[in-house]
């Protein structure tokens, strides 16, 4: 967790943390998804002194959770992997859909 972060962020990576672990996930995965999930949270309540536009705009991590438990887990979504992709410099990215994205960053 970053420095200064509430108890209630640091109770809820805690939670998060436990509950990949008892998924089964690695510790250094738990770590990730826990880092992840509550520094999306701290971005979109405006806790953060930098947010990415995915984190802002994109559905909260409780509405993908709530998806993913009834519809199961269907991976990043178009602008998670455009993001990745424009991060990983792959060239020809803006006229690609989800799927290509996914290949290209497979392939990359």
């Amino acid at each position: 967790m970053p420095r200064g972060a509430s108890p209630k962020r640091e109770r809820q990576y805690e939670h998060i943390r436990q509950s990949a672990r008892d998924r089964g996930e690695s510790e250094k995965r738990a770590e990730e998804i826990a880092a992840r999930t509550v520094n999306k949270e701290r971005a979109r309540a405006g806790e953060s002194r930098t947010a990415s536009r995915t984190s802002v705009e994109d559905m909260s991590s409780g509405e993908r959770g709530g998806r993913r438990s009834h519809q199961g887990a269907q991976g990043p979504t178009y602008d998670q992997l455009y993001e990745e992709a424009r991060r990983r410099n792959i060239e020809g990215r803006s006229g690609m859909n989800k799927e290509q994205l996914q290949r290209a960053l497979d392939r990359g």
